[in-house]
């Protein structure tokens, strides 16, 4: 575990700083101790350096709430501000934007982390997919964290000692072996993990973190935000997508969410209840966020919103970070000699 301690330029006093932890990827910690005043941009940047992580705008901090709200965490406001619970801090570092199109990763570093949270995602359930795509997905962690398979290493359950899905039945665990044995041999970790993100990245629930809710009719479902648009779930069914160019506005008031937009040159309004009013300002926060990381030209465009539509009424936002297409661009130029990728061991 490494320490860093941080100082903002204001205060020095020893008595101001803060104990925080950040969880990463693979479930490592660092931990630093930073002023009362220190923003959430200051600890981003500590968890990107520690990595030496330059295309970091895909990536966020995320924390918990008391009331077991999750909250991304702002980089414009003071950390101390934003926290509810006790100290010290806990958080967790992950994957904020998915790429939409994982190959215009500069840097095998991004695409490693990028492959860590999908990895995570396929193990809660969060990236739902079809038998033939789990099984491949499954066989490319196997060929990225194992190697080619030799039979006189490898014993007969070998794929039992990776727990890579919720439910992980006999059948799946005899297809990756299959896969992993036949197609993927001779693929370094970093080819395994590209391959795993170009199939990830045509899936509907690819980058998909799922806030649950009830539609007008009382049902069950989950809403999500991706590089396309505004997506809606029931099981494990995708029901709805509202393109970005179809989606004109998020509002909230209370528990209840709005999306405002347009479907077949009519204008349209899905209602959606979430559970607390908490879960649905930071869904309404969430939507905000990614309409314009996916959505605008550039971040010169982005204006400040209203959740509601009376002016002085209501919460008002603003993401102040680049988008994707700066993202992809800023990728394009960087010119340094990649740094070495330390990957962990999960078994």
């Amino acid at each position: 575990m490494k320490m860093l301690r941080f100082r903002s330029p204001s205060i020095s006093s020893l008595t101001q700083e803060v104990q925080c932890t950040v969880r990463l990827l693979d479930d490592s910690e660092i931990s630093c101790s930073i002023q009362r005043d220190t923003k959430g941009q200051f600890l981003l940047d500590h968890v990107c350096n520690h990595y030496s992580l330059l295309e970091k705008d895909y990536f966020g901090i995320r924390y918990v709430d008391p009331e077991k709200q999750r909250h991304w965490l702002d980089p414009s406001k003071p950390v101390v501000k934003q926290m509810k619970c006790q100290q010290p801090y806990t958080m967790c570092f992950r994957v904020k934007f998915y790429p939409q199109e994982p190959i215009k990763i500069k840097e095998e570093l991004t695409r490693y982390l990028l492959y860590l949270q999908l990895k995570r995602d396929v193990y809660h359930g969060r990236l739902l997919c079809p038998f033939a795509d789990a099984a491949y997905l499954g066989a490319c962690i196997v060929q990225a964290e194992l190697g080619d398979y030799d039979p006189e290493e490898h014993p007969a359950d070998y794929i039992s000692d990776f727990k890579l899905f919720p439910k992980q039945s006999l059948k799946l665990e005899r297809k990756i072996m299959e896969i992993h044995q036949n197609e993927l041999r001779g693929q370094c970790p970093a080819l395994a993990e590209l391959n795993l993100l170009q199939r990830a990245h045509t899936l509907d629930t690819y980058g998909v973190d799922p806030h649950p809710c009830k539609d007008f009719t009382g049902s069950t479902a989950f809403l999500g935000f991706t590089a396309r648009g505004f997506v809606v779930f029931q099981g494990n069914k995708r029901i709805h997508l509202l393109k970005w160019a179809d989606v004109s506005k998020f509002k909230f008031e209370g528990k209840t969410f709005y999306v405002i937009g347009v479907q077949r040159e009519k204008k349209l309004v899905l209602t959606f209840h979430t559970s607390t009013p908490a879960a649905c300002k930071h869904l309404w926060k969430c939507a905000v966020e990614n309409q314009a990381f996916y959505k605008c030209a550039k971040s010169s465009q982005i204006k400040t919103v209203s959740s509601s539509s009376i002016f002085f009424k209501g919460s008002r936002f603003r993401y102040s970070g680049r988008v994707a297409k700066e993202v992809i661009e800023a990728s394009s130029k960087i010119q340094r000699e990649p740094p070495v990728v330390h990957r962990s061991d999960s078994i």
